[in-house]
């Protein structure tokens, strides 16, 4: 035993030696060594030259910087102490004197409270309005002078109690002549309240916020005078005149032809060309003339996906991330006209992409199928167009993409093209002049009825029917290319609307069988079917007539001269 304490005592006692020698040497080098770091200093100094002693103060300088500056940092650190403890006291007094406050606030609003029942019980006459006082802040929700008044009354707040208050001090300063103006001028305060008070009540409490407008805008909404009696010649020449007359549009009865021959055949069009030649400005100016402004909706590039443009669901605030054109697909849906929604520069994203649900929506045999999924539940205050939170895109809505093509754009993939009408604008019409023309009106139902009645009364004749089967086949035999159902589809119903609006059967397929299927060759290799074309072209010449599709050998001499 003695040989461990012995053992210990020397351990304990080195390891307190060291700590010493620590401390000790700690302490002669910031505070004792100073007259022995000074002695050198002076037994050296005056043996420098003018350069040595400048870097001997340089250097004696940085070492007295040293226990200066530890030296100030922990003066530093305890003033900051002793000023946090001193904030403390005075933070505790700081929250006394604001509970003080608080209360005072409290007890003034109390009192506004019953000045302003006081004053409103006066304006109503024997009608009592129960005091609300400082309990009500309390409540989930503030109450209000509608609702006050209402309660009062026995009545629904809202527009019954903004009638009481309104008439209450229209009867006491009113009499005589004035009393119809003052009428007139209540009656629209009460529709102003009203609304206000809505749109509040629907921002606050409806997860479709934008929708419910829509409703609310809709509800007392009264439906023109529709002009049932109008052909589609007269429509393509009216809606000509009009552009021209009212909107300093210029468009050649080919385009506008082709453009309602399209809404017959889809419901999607693609306007492409080069800048400046009205591709925007078609539908717009279409819709217009309708008299019922199209949305028109800018593509962004960081266009990824459907929620880009129907929006989403945000589980955070519980609300629904509304698009315009959401908005829109809902609004057509309580319009009876026809709607449209212009896709602005379309393939600056892909269009396959944030499009693709609505895509093949549309591609659904059954308008009962053209459904699109919001949310996964219905809840009370849904807007009344949302069905088990699912929203059906109208029959009469139209869908217009504007495309580009150029370095800044995607290619548009025949998926695309295969659903969609395409309609080239490379040239811009010259301007003319025409009699002043008015807006009309007719429903989507209308415009149905003369595309159905324009398939009955001019049925494709048979012989133009076997001309193009037989250069169906010939493209399948040559370039394995083939028309397709659905382009089969689009032509019966194209051709014979085309003809309606005062075009030809063979211009009609022409202008199909040209941006419907020989645009196909621009997907293709077409180095290695160039020769090959000028025997189609001498084909087409041959069945058809010279001539007789001047569209289609036009297209096929550019695209053999590109490449």
């Amino acid at each position: 035993m003695s040989e461990f304490l012995g053992f210990a005592w020397e351990l304990l006692a080195k390891v307190v030696y060291n700590v010493v020698a620590v401390v000790s040497s700690i302490l002669n080098l910031l505070v004792f060594g100073w007259v022995e770091y000074f002695n050198i200093f002076m037994t050296y100094f005056t043996t420098f030259d003018l350069v040595g002693k400048i870097g001997a103060v340089i250097l004696f300088a940085m070492l007295i910087a040293v226990p200066v500056l530890i030296v100030a940092i922990l003066v530093h650190h305890y003033r900051i102490n002793r000023r946090l403890h001193r904030d403390d006291t005075s933070n505790k007094a700081l929250y006394r004197e604001i509970g003080r406050l608080n209360k005072q606030v409290l007890d003034l609003m109390d009192e506004k409270n019953k000045l302003l029942a006081l004053k409103v019980n006066a304006m109503g006459g024997t009608k009592q309005i129960p005091y609300v006082g400082a309990s009500a802040l309390a409540d989930d929700h503030l109450p209000t002078v509608g609702n006050v008044v209402g309660a009062a009354a026995g009545a629904p707040s809202g527009e019954g109690a903004t009638a009481a208050v309104v008439s209450g001090n229209a009867s006491l300063a009113l009499d005589g002549e004035g009393v119809k103006d003052a009428a007139a001028a209540m009656a629209k305060a009460t529709v102003e309240a009203k609304t206000l008070a809505e749109e509040k009540e629907i921002a606050q409490a409806n997860r479709f916020p934008k929708l419910s407008l829509v409703d609310l805008k809709y509800r007392d909404w009264e439906s023109p005078v529709y002009d049932d009696a109008i052909s589609l010649e007269d429509f393509v020449d009216s809606f000509r005149a009009f552009a021209c007359s009212q909107m300093k549009l210029y468009y050649t009865p080919e385009v506008i032809r082709r453009f309602v021959a399209g809404m017959a055949a889809s419901k999607l069009l693609i306007l492409e060309g080069i800048s400046g030649t009205g591709k925007t400005s078609l539908p717009y100016s279409f819709s217009r003339y309708l008299d019922n402004p199209a949305t028109i909706v800018s593509v962004q590039p960081s266009f990824r996906d459907r929620t880009e443009v129907l929006g989403y669901f945000n589980e955070f605030s519980k609300r629904f991330n509304e698009t315009e054109f959401l908005r829109a697909v809902y609004e057509a849906g309580l319009r009876q006209d026809p709607s449209m929604i212009v896709l602005d520069e379309m393939n600056l994203a892909r269009v396959e992409y944030y499009f693709a649900e609505i895509l093949s929506v549309l591609e659904m045999p059954s308008h009962d199928e053209w459904v699109l999924d919001l949310v996964p539940t219905q809840w009370a205050a849904d807007p009344k167009g949302l069905h088990d939170g699912k929203l059906t895109i109208p029959d009469s809505l139209w869908f217009i993409g504007t495309a580009n093509n150029d370095d800044s754009t995607f290619t548009i993939t025949d998926k695309v093209y295969d659903r969609a009408i395409p309609i080239e604008l490379n040239e811009r019409a010259d301007a003319f002049e025409c009699e002043p023309h008015e807006r009309v009106h007719v429903t989507a139902d209308h415009l149905q009825y003369l595309f159905q009645k324009a398939k009955v009364e001019y049925v494709i004749d048979d012989e133009l029917l076997q001309k193009m089967h037989k250069l169906d086949q010939y493209l399948q035999t040559r370039f394995k290319l083939a028309f397709g159902n659905r382009i089969i589809k689009q032509m019966y119903d194209f051709i014979p609307v085309y003809v309606a609006c005062g075009g030809t059967e063979l211009g009609g397929m022409d202008y199909i069988i040209a941006r419907k299927v020989l645009k196909k060759f621009e997907s293709m290799n077409v180095s290695f079917v160039r020769d090959e074309m000028k025997g189609l072209i001498e084909y087409i010449e041959k069945t058809f007539g010279e001539g007789g599709l001047p569209d289609s050998v036009m297209y096929l001499q550019r695209i053999q001269n590109f490449y």
